[in-house]
């Protein structure tokens, strides 16, 4: 029905409103002239795209499409945000990574604005007695400090507790995170904490430091084990409320415990998921403060970090294009602090120019586009509210089967939570060994002649818990090996592109299978003779009519002059001589691997 504005002119108002089954009609009426004779509801789920979870984006979403009422800002269930002003003040908080003792790095990153710090400390970050050192300078009732120091927790707040008070740093000042998360750790490293150190500091905090937290429920080790985001944010809730059982058994309120905890997710460069993973984690925590009886404590904080499984080694320029929509999403999400890893944070220690571009990511996205000006600007789009419901209700279920099985530190000693995510992330997998989950500059667009980014080594990460995966690994490997081919003899092993007919029939294919061969580091040959090329493979690459009439002959011909192994770029035909056959959709990372295996590239 077409509402007419206050002035009463319409300009639609000879045009008959459209509806749902109209549409339908003229989308079937496209698909038919590509093959496919699908009508009605049937038209729209063939333009659908299915998702983890069980979870499906379709291409059309309408004022039909209801979720549960998202409420207002700073107010139960929190879906909106978790303050009433969101981060409208002064922008997210940006939040920087630290893992080595650098005290002019977390200057520089201070003065050029960032506004708190995340300390990676103990084993594989800062040692604990450096803590001092690295915030030489630094003022901290100005700047929070978030601390991660896994089993060392308890010694590394210790000693920032004790620089606040060598600094008379006034306790109502001290902002920031002890970083507190036995059941995090224990995800990391397989090793089991004793959650009784964590209440003294969780008490001291309640009762002296009211701007310090003393726990993090840290949902990346789930995400980086290949988790999906229902996954990640189960695993997080049933954290959440390992710990709210903790702290009030222990004598703390229900209010006093969930005061203590922030949450800290991953953020992708898929950013309508993003922002309705944390839209949902808000509604789903606020959940959980409402059952046990504390419904105006359920606003949770909220910590976004740059997905470390989508940050690529090869091209790792792309990366910054990744960190830029992530840190969209977290900021239009609702996030409180939002952490952007450097571009070369998988290569090793970030330089200098890396750190400035990822904090600047931040200060571009608040300052010059004013993101935080508006309050959850994607609330009330039809798609984002049904995406942040559907995502809640698979993560509740998720949560609920955790907790059937005894809680999360029951399912992380038993194996189920291993399970789980190694199958989610086994279905991934196939996605990006088939290219439908395309990796720009590593299975796409890959560059081989790329002058290598070299960065001093990190620290080595907590290991012996959950897996830590990364899209582009299949990949890496196979490139690595043609690295190693390349050192032992001077070239790349190669494969001859045989055009076949004028550019305009074989341009596409050939274009398609040079991207393909080059993801897994094998040069493709497209001028001169199949001997010339040195190759000791070919693939044909044309157009169906041209295959028809010629392929057959230059195989034969291909033959003859060496060629040991034939692939046709196309979909299977009736062809001889041809060995094998790439198209959009083959599995890439088999293809590719085969192919190294019988060039005898180790």
């Amino acid at each position: 029905m077409t509402v007419l504005p206050d002035d009463g002119l319409s300009l639609a108002a000879e045009f008959p409103d459209a509806n749902l089954e109209q549409w339908h009609g003229l989308v079937a009426g496209v698909l038919r002239k590509s093959g496919k004779e699908v009508s009605g509801a049937a038209a729209e789920d063939a333009l659908s795209t299915a998702l983890e979870d069980g979870l499906r984006t379709r291409p059309l979403y309408t004022a039909h499409d209801t979720a549960p009422d998202p409420g207002l800002p700073g107010f139960a269930p929190f879906v909106r945000g978790a303050r009433a002003e969101g981060n409208t003040a002064g922008g997210w908080d940006v939040r920087q990574r630290h893992a080595v003792a650098d005290n002019t790095a977390v200057l520089t990153d201070l003065e050029n604005g960032v506004t708190s710090l995340w300390l990676v400390a103990g084993e594989g970050g800062i040692p604990v007695a450096s803590l001092g050192q690295v915030l030489d300078g630094v003022y901290l009732d100005l700047a929070p400090v978030v601390l991660d120091a896994g089993g060392a927790f308890a010694s590394a707040a210790a000693e920032l507790l004790r620089l606040y008070d060598e600094r008379g740093i006034d306790a109502e000042a001290a902002r920031g995170n002890l970083g507190a998360d036995p059941l995090g750790h224990e995800a990391r490293t397989g090793e089991a904490s004793d959650f009784a150190p964590v209440v003294p500091l969780a008490r001291r905090c309640a009762e002296e430091y009211p701007g310090l937290r003393a726990l993090t429920v840290d949902a990346l080790p789930y995400h980086e084990a290949g988790g999906s985001a229902a996954q990640e944010l189960g695993a997080s809730i049933a954290t959440g409320v390992a710990y709210l059982r903790g702290l009030t058994e222990a004598g703390l309120g229900v209010e006093q415990a969930c005061a203590q905890l922030e949450f800290r997710y991953a953020a992708t460069a898929d950013q309508f998921l993003t922002i309705a993973k944390l839209r949902a984690a808000r509604r789903l925590w606020s959940r959980v403060a409402e059952v046990c009886g504390a419904p105006g404590a359920g606003a949770q904080a909220q910590h976004a970090v740059v997905s470390p499984v989508m940050m690529t080694r090869r091209d790792p320029w792309v990366n910054m294009l990744r960190a830029t929509i992530a840190t969209l999403a977290a900021g239009v999400g609702g996030a409180e602090a939002v952490t952007v890893l450097p571009f070369d944070h998988a290569l090793g220690l970030p330089d200098a120019f890396a750190r400035r571009i990822a904090r600047n990511t931040s200060t571009i996205l608040v300052e010059e586009s004013h993101l935080s000006r508006v309050i959850d600007p994607a609330g009330g789009s039809w798609y984002v509210e049904r995406l942040t419901d559907e995502l809640a209700e698979a993560a509740w279920r998720f949560f609920r089967t955790i907790e059937r099985d005894g809680g999360q530190a029951a399912v992380l000693r038993s194996g189920r939570i291993r399970t789980d995510l190694a199958t989610t992330w086994a279905q991934r997998s196939k996605k990006l060994s088939t290219r439908r989950e395309p990796i720009t500059g590593v299975s796409e667009f890959p560059h081989l002649d790329e002058k290598p980014v070299e960065r001093a080594p990190a620290p080595e990460p907590r290991t012996g818990g959950l897996p830590r995966v990364r899209r582009d690994e299949a990949y890496e490997e196979l490139r690595a090996r043609s690295d190693a081919h390349l050192a032992a003899t001077g070239s790349r092993p190669r494969v001859h592109l045989t055009a076949l007919g004028p550019a305009a029939a074989h341009t596409a294919r050939l274009t398609f299978a040079a991207n393909l061969f080059q993801a897994g580091g094998i040069e493709p040959v497209t001028g001169g003779t199949f001997e010339e090329s040195g190759a000791t493979e070919a693939c044909l690459c044309s157009s169906d009519a041209l295959y028809e009439e010629q392929a057959d002959d230059v195989v034969q011909t291909l033959r003859s002059a060496g060629a040991r192994h034939v692939f046709l770029a196309g979909r299977p035909g009736p062809y001889e001589g041809v060995d094998s056959y790439v198209f959009a959709g083959c599995d890439a990372v088999a293809v590719l691997s085969a192919t190294l295996d019988r060039m005898g590239v180790s």
